[in-house]
């Protein structure tokens, strides 16, 4: 304490630092005292991972660490090997086809995916392998025909029952009286 006291008499009273290091003075010993001053003034409570693990300590070392935090801090998409793009494409397929409006768009969409896993499976590249089935063009359009009456089926019965319409006729007879 004697040596954070004669640190304190040193320092400039105004800018609140510490005094330059003497000669033959241990820099093991200075930094103690400035972690010990931190402490005391409480610089090191309610820090972001208090209690928690370091994430990444204890990992072998991934050259690519920054590149992969920085697709997850930014939630970046369709980057990375085909097989996985391809992977998580065809696990959508089904949505994306039915924001479709005419056969000949779901038809498009369809022969596109095919021949982009097949491209896929044709690479020289490495990576992992494509394991991603083809989709059967006439088959996925009679699905999206079902889902697409099914959808249509479910909106009619929960629309509310049109009003009786009433000839005009009426209509004319009643506003005269």
């Amino acid at each position: 304490m004697a040596e954070l006291d004669r640190q304190n008499d040193d320092a400039d009273a105004t800018s609140g630092e510490m005094a330059p290091l003497r000669e033959g003075e241990d820099e093991a010993k200075r930094a103690r005292l400035i972690v010990d001053r931190a402490i005391a003034r409480g610089e090191f409570e309610n820090l972001a991972l208090a209690g928690k693990p370091i994430p990444g300590l204890g990992e072998a070392h991934d050259p690519d660490w920054w590149v992969k935090g920085l697709i997850q801090r930014e939630n970046i998409t369709g980057l990375g090997p085909r097989a996985i793009l391809l992977r998580t494409e065809d696990a959508e397929l089904d949505d994306r086809l039915d924001r479709q409006y005419t056969e000949k768009q779901v038809r498009e969409v369809l022969e596109d995916f095919n021949y982009r896993v097949i491209d896929a499976r044709r690479q020289l590249l490495g990576g992992p392998p494509v394991v991603t089935r083809l989709r059967d063009v006439d088959a996925e359009v009679e699905r999206w025909r079902e889902r697409r009456e099914a959808t249509r089926r479910a909106a009619e019965a929960a629309a509310p029952p049109a009003p009786a319409r009433v000839p005009f006729w009426r209509r004319v007879w009643r506003g005269s009286t």
